[in-house]
């Protein structure tokens, strides 16, 4: 069994860009509303959500990088491979 996906928060926590974290461009509601989620499946389309949005808001490019090593590091799959 894989492990469960994990909170796509890289540490950074710098609210700016409109409440969005610089980091990994959640909001706090938003990094609250993945805590809460249990079942794998909607954890993994919240990342695959979270990098739309990225995509839109831009200068994201370093999420990707750091949030892949996060997920190595815990045994889980990237969002995009699971499904």
């Amino acid at each position: 069994m894989a492990a469960k996906t994990p909170s796509p928060c890289i540490d950074v926590c710098k609210f700016r860009r409109e409440g969005h974290c610089i980091g990994c461009s959640m909001t706090k509601a938003q990094k609250s509303m993945f805590k809460a989620l249990k079942k794998p499946a909607y954890r993994a389309a919240f990342v695959t959500m979270l990098m739309a949005q990225q995509a839109i808001m831009g200068k994201y490019g370093h999420w990707r990088r750091a949030y892949e090593k996060k997920c190595a590091k815990k045994g889980a799959s990237f969002p995009e491979d699971v499904g």
